[in-house]
């Protein structure tokens, strides 16, 4: 494929050359994500109540609040419902699991082996003249089903 001759199972320290082994993490995910508190309870319900509330700050809250009438103040109160939903949710266990797996995920990104320009262009054009066969022949039998069936009626 490439030319990256790139080891990403071990990473050179500046100090030495001396290779030590890449850790992805030090806990598990599931063991985690499995981690239950009350807190985590309270965080996940107070998510829950705040992104209910910012699907209806612009049908709502106008009645009640006279500035809620401006579509920027309910652009602002809905945003940073959202916002504060996300928060809650990162700082559950289930968030903190969900933040290791995007960072093993980023880890596991960079050990594929990317094709290069030429190879990218020849399997581009592959997969549009295939695109063109398979619509010819869809087409086609479009048209054979619609010949039957107006023979048929």
């Amino acid at each position: 494929m490439s030319n990256n001759k790139d080891n990403l199972d071990t990473q050179s320290t500046n100090t030495t050359q001396q290779k030590t082994p890449l850790t992805i993490s030090k806990e598990s995910v599931v063991e985690v994500a499995k981690t239950r508190t009350g807190l985590d309870s309270i965080l996940w319900l107070l998510a829950i109540v705040a992104l209910i509330s910012s699907t209806l700050v612009s049908e709502y809250l106008p009645r009640y609040w006279a500035p809620a009438n401006n579509i920027w103040t309910q652009i602002g109160i809905t945003a940073g419902l959202v916002i504060f939903a996300f928060v809650c949710l990162a700082l559950t266990h289930q968030g903190r699991a969900f933040k290791t797996l995007l960072k093993d995920a980023g880890i596991e990104l960079r050990r594929v082996t990317w094709p290069t320009k030429d190879e990218t262009i020849k399997y581009t054009w592959q997969v549009i003249l295939v695109m063109i066969i398979v619509g010819i022949l869809v087409w086609l039998l479009d048209m054979f089903f619609n010949y039957v069936i107006g023979f048929i009626i």
